[in-house]
């Protein structure tokens, strides 16, 4: 039997998900997590054998979530299920120790097909996400001035693209707004961009804004 933590801040969306694994007999859901914070919590204490996880949360972030794995040495399967589009997180989560990506909009075969695959301690990767890493991965590819920013710097320059400010960003990291300039200004540096307008721009050329 695959034991599942699902970590996602929805209750609709761990209800739907329970419901998908609910009508298969070789998996249960055994935990759940509304945020990064509790999802590690329950990953220390009990044991699983993949997790469901979402990549935006209060607080800490998926991202922080594969991070504080990583960073522990706790090798257990995370399967990225969010809203996002590939384009926006998928290279970067599996370069953070993710397992495999998908979108909430796939399909529930495909998910059950994806969590059976990761609890065997094999990747999931979508045909299009695999062409993505194949290009990442090219010599004389250039890379993309947004890959060099750090997890957090990312995560900020994309709410600043999606025209959140400063406090609202604050609020939902619970960092404080003087820590969130700091990092607008880090990531402006990186990207030799002077404003938010730039920053905008190139957010929604690149596609990492819906």
């Amino acid at each position: 039997m695959i034991k599942i933590l699902i970590a996602d801040d929805h209750a609709i969306i761990r209800e739907g998900l329970k419901q998908i694994v609910g009508e298969t007999s070789d998996m249960l859901v055994t935990g759940e997590a509304n945020n990064g914070s509790e999802a590690l919590k329950k990953i220390y204490k009990n044991n699983y054998d993949v997790v469901l996880l979402d990549i935006s949360m209060p607080g800490k972030s998926g991202m922080d979530v594969l991070k504080q794995l990583k960073s522990d040495g706790i090798n257990l399967p995370v399967l990225i299920l969010t809203m996002y589009p590939e384009e926006q997180y998928a290279v970067r989560v599996l370069k953070a120790g993710a397992s495999g990506y998908l979108t909430k909009e796939s399909a529930p075969d495909e998910l059950i097909g994806a969590i059976r695959r990761v609890a065997l301690g094999k990747q999931y990767i979508t045909p299009s996400l695999a062409e993505k890493l194949v290009l990442d991965l090219k010599t004389g590819t250039e890379t993309p001035i947004h890959r060099n920013l750090s997890d957090r710097e990312y995560e900020v320059m994309r709410r600043i693209a999606s025209g959140k400010t400063i406090g609202e960003i604050a609020d939902e990291f619970f960092l404080s707004p003087k820590t969130i300039s700091t990092y607008r200004s880090r990531l402006l540096e990186k990207m030799g961009m002077k404003n938010n307008a730039e920053l905008t721009h190139y957010a929604i050329k690149n596609l990492l804004v819906q």
